[in-house]
């Protein structure tokens, strides 16, 4: 009996485990905001008809996954229209990784991104094991700053490889922060008044 006992107390004290695994990224104290939206995919066959294309890409986009590795209190999702959002996702080098049909394990790769910034990538087309930005001119990086206009800060941040100036901007202006970006280009196939 007493060798029952701690045999229940092994297993349990192994089933809570040891804390924290060590390949876990912790909550940041300054989390970013990481928004944008999908084009579309590598090498798809578009439909002929725009009610077909349209039909496509909802399912394209409602099939595809978004994620940070090893950052488990990251949260967000990708929208129907290809819109994707990410809170609380650690600031400086990051991947954030994209499976859809026909892109495995594509990768955004983001490289010094200072606390509490909110990066808008528009126009990403996924490919396995990658991403490409189709309109560099148009990522955004902004740090919210007590200011009354958007200032350069003189520093880099680095999203898929294209060096994109880091902004300071007014708090006010950061609104739009939390929410899924509309996309340019898709529009639903019906449109209700």
């Amino acid at each position: 009996m007493k060798q029952l006992g701690l045999f229940v107390l092994a297993a349990t004290i192994a089933a809570c485990g040891g804390g924290q695994p060590a390949s876990t990224i912790a909550v940041s104290k300054e989390p970013v905001s990481v928004r944008g939206w999908i084009e579309d995919v590598e090498g798809s066959v578009h439909s002929k008809s725009p009610e077909m294309e349209t039909a496509r890409r909802t399912q394209l986009f409602q099939a595809t996954q978004v994620w940070v590795p090893n950052a488990d209190y990251v949260s967000g999702g990708v929208a129907e229209n290809g819109s994707f959002i990410l809170l609380d996702v650690p600031p400086g080098n990051v991947t954030i990784e994209f499976t859809a049909p026909g892109a495995q394990q594509a990768r955004l790769v983001l490289q010094n991104i200072p606390g509490n910034a909110d990066v808008l990538v528009p126009a990403i087309i996924l490919k396995n094991n990658g991403a490409t930005v189709t309109k560099p001119e148009q990522v955004k990086v902004r740090v919210p700053a007590r200011i009354d206009k958007t200032t350069p800060t003189g520093k880099n941040a680095i999203i898929a490889g294209v060096p994109i100036p880091i902004v300071n901007a007014p708090v006010a202006a950061m609104v739009d922060r939390h929410d899924y970006p509309i996309p340019a280009g898709f529009r639903p196939v019906a449109v209700f008044k």
